[in-house]
């Protein structure tokens, strides 16, 4: 049974309904473990206190929010739960939106909703949204913060991705367009790249080739064979844009089986 990320309710108008959430993804990568390089064994992370010079336990360690320069208010666990707000046990739903309206910039986590016990307002909610192509927006809190988030139909179940906030997207790092002119031929061209390329979207076929090279790295270290390293390409300037996407082009037709036989040619009437 997966971890429960959040349980309690979904409020749509005077409907409320018990659900849960469970994780939807998460990142896989090589584990790697932070080792004394002179004898190779496990370091320990340490609580330490700068004041009194020495280490000190978790159970002595407390939340506190810096006020000024070395002054610090100090807030309990206990006082944290005890303000927060009606959304850490119900997420009510705020509006709808085109299924498409929100741009995917904002997606931060995504996690499964669950119907808990009653499920015939999951699944006519569910419905609902399906027959409207809308989407809900809601509010819900935890992991100490109150998100912001989307509630979608998905392959009979529905999906919730926590949000960010307007404020919190760097749109300062955001780059301006570059001004530039292309012709009406380069524009075909690189149509017709985007064409050949243009597939239904497998995730199964993508595979995470560093992760895959790390563990061939670990195995042949482990076995004492020599390391297999990769190369990795140049890339030159773009000169001739018309040329490369030609290239590009010619590179992703089909080649012909060299055992092809050509179509015979008509005989010629005697």
């Amino acid at each position: 049974m997966p971890n429960t990320v959040w349980k309690g309710f979904i409020s749509f108008g005077l409907v409320s309904f018990p659900v849960r959430l469970f994780s939807a993804a998460r990142a896989e990568t090589a584990h790697f473990h932070m080792l004394h390089r002179k004898d190779l064994s496990r370091i320990k992370e340490v609580w330490f206190c700068a004041q009194e010079n020495k280490p000190i336990d978790r159970a002595d360690i407390v939340k506190g929010y810096e006020s000024g320069k070395n002054k610090y208010v100090v807030v309990e666990d206990e006082e944290l739960k005890k303000i927060a707000p009606t959304t850490a046990t119900t997420m009510e739903i705020l509006q709808f939106v085109a299924s498409d309206e929100v741009d995917p910039i904002f997606f931060e986590k995504s996690y499964y909703v669950a119907a808990e016990s009653t499920a015939k307002p999951y699944v006519l909610f569910m419905a609902a949204l399906a027959d409207t192509k809308q989407d809900a927006i809601a509010k819900i809190a935890m992991h100490n913060r109150e998100h912001i988030v989307l509630i979608r139909p998905s392959n009979g179940g529905l999906i919730l991705h926590t949000l960010y906030y307007g404020d919190e997207l760097h749109k300062a790092n955001r780059s301006e367009t570059p001004k530039a002119r292309y012709t009406a031929k380069e524009l075909e061209l690189a149509k017709s790249l985007v064409g050949h390329l243009a597939a239904p979207f497998k995730p199964g076929e993508f595979k995470d080739t560093y992760r895959e090279n790390v563990e061939r790295l670990i195995r042949q270290k482990k076995k004492g064979q020599k390391i297999t390293t990769v190369e990795q390409p140049g890339k030159a300037p773009v000169i001739d844009l018309m040329e490369a996407l030609k290239r590009s082009l010619d590179a992703r037709k089909p080649a012909k089986s060299a055992g092809a036989k050509k179509p015979a040619g008509r005989r010629k009437a005697a």
